[in-house]
Formats: structure tokens, C-alpha cells, sequence
């Protein structure tokens, strides 16, 4: 009864997180840059104008935002002519009992398909499963790397977003994503409950969450009708298929609005494609090496250096590398982090986002395994050299609570655990300068220290370094070149300190979608 007591005390809690609750607003009270107007024109030609006012009367100007409108209400809109907030007359608050529900359900269907599917022994439960599981208490697991570092966190967006899809905003969500942990953990395998998970899945299960939900609000516009309608939809139920159902359920996929009813923020998509080679003998370019085609996509959300208050992941950065060609890794990292709270300042011409953030970082390759949760301060800053001419720079450091890390240099394909748990520092250094639209040239660095929590005592201090160089072909064509470098020190007790160098290169073709009313080449 203890951990049934718990999930249903955290559940009811949930409603009274009001750190970011919206007020209710006036239905009559609207943006009409964003609205249609019945009888002055199809609908088609009515949002197409609405769309090219916005990019003409609210794009950036010569500074780091647009110029102030008569067309936006600062109450409800951001300088681009954006809901701060979705409208609450459309996005209602369900009842407790159906986010309740709906976390259930997705973890029923999780469970389900370990059974039915994938016919997993951990899936087997049942009474004598859950009295273990009560009365033995909690331990650490020992899934692969993957499984816990890729697969808890993605679990923990269906029930975070059971939450947000249903009105409940991102505070009340977490308690959703960490109930829907401790009724997996305790009733829906046949493993004890572990620790990791149930840091893991709920707290980067928000992370990834939001920021699912974030995009999939950028997809969606109820004003729009017939095929683009349908392909908004989709792509939105793709990237978060709890707020697809949802709104299949509450008929919200094929209403039909005359206003903008959800927040929104500018967003620059960067994708790369091309080649990359890891260095059989470090610095030896032109050595044997193994050679795999890479896919990239970055995404930077919301315009860090517009004045405005801040609030929770308003910006953030999602970076995802794959690899195909070097065995089952094919996801070589993913790297990303979201604004929590914090403040723009304009010191003559540099422009500062000065904040609190949180960090997610994932690295799995044929070198090393790692993987952690952050939360620490970032300075983010823009200075203008010239009038097409930034230099953009972003410097964080941030606690490590949690994460884990490989305990030797050569990772071997088991489906056990052969990472330890572990916690420490981590630091991240990036700059880049573009020259218009023409090229940009960008140095990233990362460093992590980490100190064993769970398995062979010792540090790990790892260093990343990744310069790298495009050139614009056409419009938004580039080709570049990138070149990383890994080293790592292991120290471990009673064994001799271990060290590690690795080195690739890439050479890539860059496709960069930058949002029609932004400017500077930011990614």
C-alpha cells in the first residue's frame, strides 16, 4: 500500500504547482494579426497575408529582435507576433482523472509490447512479481546503456505529456512522468525497482517532453484545412504521439479555429548529411579508419537574445547525431539544453541571455558510453562585428547529479549493464562566427568530470573538442567540415591510470532552414 499511497499523493499534489499557470483569457480578447476575418477573403489567402506581415512588420531588425509594433499586445504575444501561452479557452484543463488515466495506459502499452511482442522475461508479472517488488525494496539495474539512458527518458515524455496535453502545465507534468515511474518500476516488471530509473525517466522525460511538446506546437494551426491540415497532424503525432491521441480524443484534431490558439516560438532547423571517418591511429588522417555516413539535425528554439521575461524552456538547443556503418551504435549523441529561468541584458552591442539551465548529454560510440543529467548556469551573448557579422558564444557550467559512464576504453555489444553510475561537473564552450551568410567557422568544447557512484571506484575526466567550418554553395546549401577530438583520462583504485585519444572527421553537406522572420544566421 506504501507505494500506491505515494503515486496518489503525488498526483493529487499536482494541481497545486501553480509556478506556471496561466490566468484564464478573454475570448474576446485576440491578437488580430494572427485571426481570419470571415468574408474578406479565403482562408488560404487570409493566412498567407497574415504570414507575410509578420515576416515584413516582425522580423529582426538591425538589433536582436524586432522593432516594437502596434501590431503586437505584449499581455498575450512575444515580438514576433507569437502566443506567449497557449489560449486556455482552447486548451482546457482536463479532470485529475484523465492524465491519471492516460499515464496508466501508456504504461500499460509499454508493458504490453515487452510482453506480446517482444516476449521480454522482465515483463512476466503478476502478484507474486508485485508483493517482491513492494517488500524487497529498491536496487540498481542492470539494463545496457541504451535501455536506461535513451529508453526510460523517452517512457517518461508519454506520461509527462498525458499531463501537458491535457492543460496541465510543465511543474504539474513532472508529477505525471514520476508517477508513471514508480508504477512501472513497482508493477509492470519483474525486476526490483532501481534507483536510476526513477531519477532517470522522469526527470529527462520532462526535458524531452517539453521540448516534444514545444515542437509539436509549432507544427499545429487550427485555422488550417484539407492535405496541410492533415500533414500538421501527423508530423505533430509523430514528435508526440500522447498529444496525437489526445487530441483525436477531445476532437481537437479536426476543429477548426479563426485565431492562433497555440504558443509558439521562432525556430531555425540545421540538417547535415555527408561522411565521416574514426581514425584507426589518433591524428592519422589519412591512415586506416572506419567510415560511416552521419545525419545530423539541430534544433534552436526561441530567440535567446530577445528582452522579455524568461520562463522554462522558452529556449532551448537539441542537437542529435547518427551514424550509419559502425555496428549497432547508430546514435552517436545527442546533446541539448533549455533555459529554467533567467534574465537579457544589453551591454552596448553585446547582447546576454545570463540564466539556469538544464542539461541533457548522451555519447555512445565504439570509444566510450556516457550519459547525464545537468543543472547549472549559462551565459549565452551576441556581438555584431560587422552589419551581416556575429560572433556568437555560449559558455555553461552545470552540476551532475546523476548520469553514467563507460569503465573501460573498448565497448564491448552485451546487453548488460557495462557503465558505472556517477556524478560530477560538466562544462561547455561554444562560439561561432558567421561572415554573413557566406561562412561560419565554430569551436565547440566539452568536459566532464565524473566520480563513480555505483561500480568501479574512481574519476573519469573526458574532453571534447570539435572544430568546424562551412561555406554557403546556395541559398540554403552549405558544405563543411568538421573534425572531433576525444581524450579521456580513467583513474581508477588499485589499477594504473588509463588514458584514451580518438579522432574523426567529417565532411558534410548542410541543409540550414532558418525561420523567415529571424536574422544573423544563428544555429
Amino acid at each position: 500500500m506504501k507505494p500506491a499511497c505515494i503515486f496518489l499523493l503525488l498526483l493529487l499534489f499536482c494541481p497545486f504547482l501553480h509556478g506556471q499557470d496561466v490566468p484564464k483569457q478573454n475570448p474576446r480578447k485576440v491578437a488580430p494579426n494572427d485571426t481570419i476575418v470571415p468574408g474578406k477573403g479565403t482562408r488560404e489567402k487570409q493566412l498567407d497575408k497574415i504570414e507575410q506581415v509578420k515576416i515584413k512588420l516582425l522580423s529582426d531588425s538591425s538589433g536582436n529582435e524586432p522593432r516594437k509594433s502596434a501590431l503586437i499586445d505584449t499581455t498575450m504575444q512575444n515580438k514576433y507576433g507569437d502566443l506567449l501561452d497557449d489560449d486556455t479557452a482552447y486548451n482546457k484543463r482536463s479532470p485529475l482523472w484523465v492524465p491519471m488515466a492516460e499515464a496508466l495506459g501508456a504504461v500499460t502499452f509499454t508493458w504490453a509490447l515487452d510482453r506480446y511482442v517482444l516476449n521480454a522475461d522482465y515483463a512476466r508479472i503478476g502478484f507474486q512479481s508485485w508483493k517482491i517488488n513492494i517488500t524487497k525494496g529498491w536496487e540498481w539495474d542492470n539494463d545496457r546503456f541504451g535501455v536506461n539512458f535513451i529508453g526510460h527518458p523517452y517512457s517518461g515524455t508519454l506520461s509527462y505529456n498525458a499531463g501537458r496535453s491535457n492543460g496541465y502545465n510543465y511543474y504539474q507534468s513532472f508529477c505525471f512522468a514520476l508517477g508513471g515511474s514508480l508504477m512501472w518500476e513497482y508493477f509492470f516488471e519483474n525486476t526490483r525497482p532501481s534507483y536510476n530509473d526513477i531519477i532517470y525517466t522522469p526527470v529527462n522525460g520532462t526535458f524531452f517532453g517539453e521540448i516534444f511538446y514545444r515542437l509539436s506546437s509549432n507544427i499545429l494551426d487550427d485555422r488550417t484545412r484539407g492535405g496541410e491540415r492533415v500533414f500538421r497532424e501527423i508530423a505533430a503525432g509523430i514528435i508526440n504521439p500522447m498529444r496525437g491521441i489526445n487530441r483525436l480524443i477531445h476532437g481537437q484534431s479536426f476543429r477548426r479555429t479563426n485565431k492562433e490558439i497555440y504558443e509558439k516560438e521562432p525556430i531555425n532547423i540545421s540538417l547535415y548529411g555527408g561522411y565521416r571517418q574514426i581514425n584507426d591511429v589518433p591524428y592519422d588522417a589519412f591512415g586506416s579508419a572506419t567510415i560511416s555516413a552521419m545525419f545530423n539535425a539541430q534544433f534552436d528554439y526561441g530567440n535567446p537574445f530577445e528582452l522579455r521575461k524568461r520562463k522554462p524552456f522558452d529556449f532551448f538547443k537539441l542537437r542529435v547525431d547518427v551514424n550509419i556503418g559502425v555496428g549497432r551504435k547508430y546514435l552517436d549523441n545527442i546533446l541539448g539544453y533549455a533555459i529554467l529561468f533567467g534574465k537579457n541584458k544589453q551591454l552596448a552591442k553585446l547582447a546576454l541571455l545570463i540564466g539556469g539551465f538544464q542539461y541533457y548529454d548522451y555519447w555512445d560510440n565504439s570509444k566510450f558510453e556516457l550519459g547525464t543529467i545537468g543543472f547549472g548556469a549559462g551565459v549565452i551573448s551576441k556581438y555584431p562585428v560587422s552589419k551581416t557579422s556575429n560572433l556568437y558564444t555560449s559558455i555553461h557550467l552545470a552540476l551532475v547529479p546523476f548520469g553514467g559512464n563507460s569503465e573501460k576504453f573498448v565497448i564491448d555489444t552485451t546487453q548488460v549493464r557495462d557503465y558505472n553510475f556517477v556524478g560530477g561537473l560538466e562544462g561547455k564552450f561554444e562560439s561561432t562566427f558567421n561572415l554573413g551568410k557566406y561562412a561560419t567557422a565554430t569551436l565547440r568544447y566539452y568536459f566532464y568530470w565524473m566520480r563513480t557512484y555505483i561500480g568501479t571506484n574512481g574519476n573519469n575526466l573526458t574532453h571534447i573538442l570539435k572544430p568546424r567550418i562551412t561555406v554557403r554553395i546556395y541559398k540554403s546549401l552549405s558544405v563543411g567540415a568538421e573534425a572531433q577530438l576525444y581524450y579521456n583520462d580513467l583513474y581508477q583504485r588499485g589499477v594504473p591510470a588509463h588514458h584514451a585519444i580518438q579522432t574523426e572527421q567529417k565532411v558534410f553537406i548542410l541543409f540550414y532552414l532558418e525561420d523567415k522572420q529571424r536574422r544573423g544566421q544563428y544555429n
